[in-house]
């Protein structure tokens, strides 16, 4: 009834809760063969009780009657306490394992998630599998693992009513395990009716979280109020859930209906076994604590069975789900770590040179880069221009090694960048894109995650604010370096666009990187500010080099150099002098640009 096919996800259930759970799992364990055995104990006893009562009815000696009834009772209901309290440290087990068991496979997902190649990000489908990871896997492990314990407390249970059917009629077990068939075959067809629902409908999922999350998100409230787009956004939510809904309806009611004709079978075995138990108690070949007993053990078998044919059912449903969990890990990473990789030059000697490279996006024909070539000496400061769509950033990302190019190769000091680690050569880089994120952390953290090995604490933080402008504003904070920037947490304090780029660029400066890459580094600042950060620069690389993607002519003309794209092609190379004689398409870009300040 359980594929084979599907023991894999059942075994990664397991070791998922193993590893997160060891101590609480073998609570559960001991807790199970307990629970297990109790219930058998608890039917004898009422089945004595029961004939203690009969037999009392017809003693002479009530007293003495009363007090075997009495111990029975007594008996019954210590067993009854005892199975309340187990119940209940179950109760407890279940939910710190639950907890710990989602605490650590979200652990995992993140895990994957930051070492997946950024290449991901660029596929829909890549979204369509995190997002039915994250919905199903922090908790579908827990659920398996807890049918599977289940299933095994009442399989004990089980096999000693069981033996107790068999005693009374061989016809009467049979009975039991054919009237619950046709309830499990139900919950394995809604199984997979509803797993095979909630594939189709990921990308309508997706879509309605994105309306909620730009409803609700500080990123879209400025638009949001301006463009009144609050009622058409809600409106949209709202069709799709209502689509969801309808659909899901359709589902519950299809289940409905099934579950109703299978539990019509089970309770008419029921009340047969009962009518089936009373013949033969009237006949006197039972007494009244065994009819009791039986029509118990019956009541109660078939309830096992039914949990644990359920809980198949469930384990079957659990590891379809689980299989997106799978699916996520198995993602492969595109830009490889090399077996034996060699280091990363330091210092380097001719820098980095960019081969006839070429590159279009894994979810593009069309190529962002074309026949790319040009070099970046120690010391040297190129800088990148040209108009938006051109390949700045993507030639940016391409020297991260974020992504490998689809033709030709970059290298340092002659050593191509896929032969080298790319953790390691990441450390010799410091990169800030023009995206660069607003971490909601103290001032003092913001800057320190440009270098996690440095001391959050040091001066180092303070000498690359400093570096960047930011100190002062710093300074004003509430809380100094500790104040949490920001305005999503209590005492946060919200800093202009100009002033969250001061802290992106010390982030920056605080590696002590041979390559500093600035993605429109300034865009955010005054014309003064700008030059007073650039002259920065100029005095932090000390031998080190630097790639600037800048739209503004002011900052670029301080380069070392110029290279000029136009789709995908360096068209241009030269000092600001140098394009500017040339009359090309620098030289129009500049006047251009320069016209407005005159």
């Amino acid at each position: 009834m359980y594929e084979l096919g599907r023991l894999k996800p059942l075994r990664r259930a397991v070791g998922l809760v193993w590893e997160s759970a060891r101590g609480w799992t073998v609570a559960g364990a001991v807790l199970m063969v307990v629970q297990g055995l109790l219930p058998l104990l608890a039917l004898y006893l009422t089945k004595l009780t029961v004939d203690a009562v009969t037999a009392g009815i017809r003693s002479p000696d009530k007293e003495g009657a009363l007090g075997r009834v009495l111990l029975w009772i007594a008996l019954t209901g210590l067993v009854a306490l005892a199975t309340a309290a187990l119940r209940a440290v179950a109760e407890i087990v279940r939910e710190q394992q639950g907890q710990r068991v989602t605490d650590h496979v979200m652990d995992v997902i993140h895990r994957q998630s930051a070492a997946v190649d950024l290449a991901y990000y660029e596929d829909p489908r890549y979204h369509d599998t995190l997002y039915r990871a994250q919905q199903e896997a922090p908790h579908r492990p827990t659920r398996m693992v807890q049918s599977l314990t289940t299933i095994v407390q009442n399989g004990l249970s089980l096999l000693g009513l069981a033996g107790l059917l068999l005693f009374l009629h061989w016809g009467v077990a049979l009975v039991l395990f054919v009237a619950v068939l046709p309830g499990i075959a139900v919950k394995l067809r809604n199984a997979r009716k509803l797993h095979a629902w909630q594939a189709s409908r990921t990308k309508t999922e997706r879509r309605a979280w994105d309306f909620h999350r730009m409803l609700t998100s500080a990123s879209h409230a400025k638009e949001l109020r301006i463009f009144g787009l609050g009622q058409v956004f809600r409106e949209r939510y709202r069709e799709l859930r209502e689509k969801l809904r309808e659909e899901r309806m359709r589902l519950t009611l299809g289940r409905a209906g099934f579950d109703l004709v299978a539990q019509a079978g089970a309770i008419l075995s029921l009340f047969g076994m009962l009518a089936f138990v009373a013949w033969r108690t009237l006949l006197g070949l039972l007494t009244l604590g065994d009819m009791v007993m039986y029509y118990q053990a019956f009541q109660r078998a078939q309830g096992y069975l039914q949990e644990i044919l359920g809980g198949l059912a469930g384990l079957y449903e659990d590891s379809l789900f689980l299989g997106n969990f799978e699916e996520f890990l198995a993602l492969k990473a595109q830009v490889a770590v090399p077996a034996s990789p060699p280091p990363v030059p330091r210092p380097m000697k001719a820098g980095f040179s960019v081969e006839g490279v070429g590159f279009r996006y894994p979810t593009s024909d069309r190529p962002v880069l074309e026949d790319v070539r040009f070099t970046i000496g120690p010391g040297e400061v190129v800088a990148l221009v040209g108009d938006n769509g051109s390949g700045k950033t993507t030639l940016a990302k391409l020297l991260c090694r974020l992504y490998d190019p689809t033709a030709g190769r970059i290298a340092v000091d002659g050593i191509d960048l896929r032969e080298l680690d790319p953790v390691a050569l990441r450390r010799e880089i410091s990169v800030i894109f023009q995206d660069y994120v607003h971490y909601p952390l103290s001032a003092r953290e913001n800057i320190w995650i440009g270098d996690v090995e440095a001391d959050a604490d040091g001066a180092a933080v303070r000498r690359a604010a400093g570096q960047a402008g930011a100190d002062p504003l710093i300074a004003r904070l509430p809380r100094g370096y500790d104040t949490v920037l920001g305005g999503q947490f209590e005492d946060g304090v919200e800093l202009s666009v100009g002033e969250w780029q001061k802290v992106a660029l010390a982030r920056a400066f605080l590696r002590d990187a041979q390559l500093v890459i600035l993605d429109e580094p300034t865009s955010s600042m005054s014309a003064r500010a700008e030059s007073e950060v650039f002259q920065a620069i100029r005095g932090l690389l000390d031998g080190r080099s630097a790639l600037l993607v800048s739209h503004r002519f002011s900052t670029v003309r301080m380069a070392d150099r110029i290279c000029v794209l136009e789709q995908g092609r360096i068209v241009e190379q030269g000092t600001h002098d140098e394009l500017v004689r040339l009359g090309g398409t620098y030289a129009g870009m500049y006047e251009l640009q320069a016209r407005s300040y005159r």
